[in-house]
């Protein structure tokens, strides 16, 4: 994991048939996005996938002539390159990305990369939970409020495609790790962080302060004139703050204590103070409930307060918001039981959240792709409030050991279709069947996004 703030010495670049040669490694909305500004900037354009692409990203190429090869990277072509764009899921032990380094030719982002070719302001959010659900909100409020907005990184249209066609003067970024490793000289001019939990501990060596040391990153180039604001809550946070130097100017928000200059709770408002600015909203008004909601309410509230938006515009926004598809999604009800969609709940911390915002009994829906979970976390909500295991995945052993003592009834399943019908049979009228997976779904599915949905198909089918 590269965690200077430089990148490699750049080795003179290779002219091309279109100019310098830049290599794009993964054909996915990131990997295309960052081909079609490439393209525009004048790039020699190559891009490369180790595995399949999916049809319309390669319609996309063939339709702007952009090179492409799938199943595989042919070395010598890739190496000609002055630069190379990483998608975030490639790792950086990946042999193609071990040579490049080897080969001091200069690895960055679609971030990175986008970033040199826009003067928006960059409003980049990250944490180990909520921060798709921060971001919709936050771009929610600042539409809403009359911004000329857009909303790319981890969510919807790529970051890249939106400079090479659009004109936007913000834009709300959603930021994981894995594109923070690969960004170097990119700056936020607002950065939130709202937490740190474990999770892919597999691309940091099994280290927290890896991952943690990861996150920070989004503060990194930050100038006085900046803002960073972050969950005085958050203990692996304020760990890390301790021996940390941040320009930026900071902006904590709490549920625990007053803050002067942020935002905290008194009761049950949520009261808002940025540069002599206050806002003051009512908890029960919120569109977003549960006690982590709270946070990410506030993260977005400050953040429109720094953008001195009207009190008004953001009173109205935070009280009609409608979350993301897959994130405690209510799916509808059936027979007095509701069905909860949460499959972007890829971490224990995750389902965590989504059980402790549960008010009825609850058939949990579990399983997937581990990685290394420690589930010992939710044990006590699952005492509490959860009556069965549905487990989804090719191997639930781990959920069996963890869980044999808490619960009566643990059940495997291996389809969306099947788990729905037995989560179905297990729960009576008032319960909730809540899919919140705690796990990577690469096992039975192609993303989170496609268990959410064959989940909601087999809801609708029962």
């Amino acid at each position: 994991m590269n965690t200077s703030n430089n990148i490699p010495n750049q080795k003179l670049p290779l002219q091309g048939t279109g100019g310098v040669r830049l290599a794009i490694l993964g054909a996915g909305e990131s990997g295309v996005g960052a081909a079609y500004l490439a393209l525009k900037q004048g790039y020699d354009v190559f891009v490369s996938d180790f595995g399949p692409i999916a049809d319309h990203y390669k319609q996309q190429l063939k339709a702007w002539n952009v090179r492409f090869e799938e199943n595989g990277h042919t070395e010598g072509e890739i190496l000609k390159a002055a630069e190379v764009i990483k998608s975030p899921g490639i790792p950086d032990k990946a042999p193609i990305v071990k040579t490049l380094v080897a080969n001091n030719i200069p690895v960055i982002s679609e971030i990175e990369f986008a970033g040199r070719y826009t003067d928006a302001k960059m409003i980049c959010i990250t944490g180990s939970n909520g921060k798709t659900t921060t971001a919709s909100l936050t771009y929610h409020i600042l539409k809403n409020g009359g911004l000329n907005v857009g909303l790319a990184g981890n969510i919807g249209k790529s970051f890249a495609y939106q400079v090479a066609t659009e004109k936007f003067e913000y834009y709300v970024l959603e930021i994981s790790s894995f594109m923070l490793d690969s960004m170097y000289k990119f700056r936020a001019d607002i950065a939130v962080l709202l937490n740190i939990t474990p999770d892919h501990l597999d691309r940091y060596e099994y280290k927290l302060e890896n991952y943690a040391a990861s996150k920070f990153r989004i503060t990194q180039n930050q100038i006085g004139t900046d803002h960073f604001i972050y969950c005085a809550d958050d203990t692996e946070t304020i760990k890390v703050m301790e021996g940390k130097e941040i320009a930026a100017q900071q902006l904590p928000f709490s549920i625990q204590k007053k803050i002067g200059e942020g935002a905290y709770l008194d009761q049950d408002n949520l009261i808002i103070n940025v540069h002599q600015q206050h806002f003051q909203m009512s908890i029960n008004e919120l569109a977003l409930q549960g006690k982590h909601n709270i946070y990410n309410s506030m993260a977005s509230g400050i953040v429109a307060k720094v953008l001195e938006l009207r009190n008004e515009t953001m009173r109205e926004s935070m009280g009609n918001f409608r979350n993301i598809e897959h994130r405690l999604e209510l799916v509808g009800k059936i027979s007095g039981i509701s069905f909860i969609n949460d499959s972007k709940a890829t971490n224990v911390n995750s389902t965590w959240y989504a059980l402790e915002s549960m008010t009825t009994d609850v058939v949990l829906i579990l399983g997937g792709v581990d990685k290394g979970n420690d589930y010992s976390m939710l044990k006590q909500l699952v005492k509490q409030k959860v009556k069965a295991i549905v487990c989804l995945g090719k191997d639930n052993k781990r959920i069996h050991d963890a869980f044999e003592d808490d619960v009566e009834v643990i059940v495997n399943t291996a389809s969306a279709a099947e788990a729905a019908q037995v989560a179905y049979h297990l729960a009576e009228k008032g319960d909730t069947v809540l899919l919140s997976p705690a796990c990577a779904s690469f096992d039975l599915f192609k993303n989170y996004e496609d268990r959410g949905r064959q989940f909601k198909d087999a809801v609708k089918e029962l």
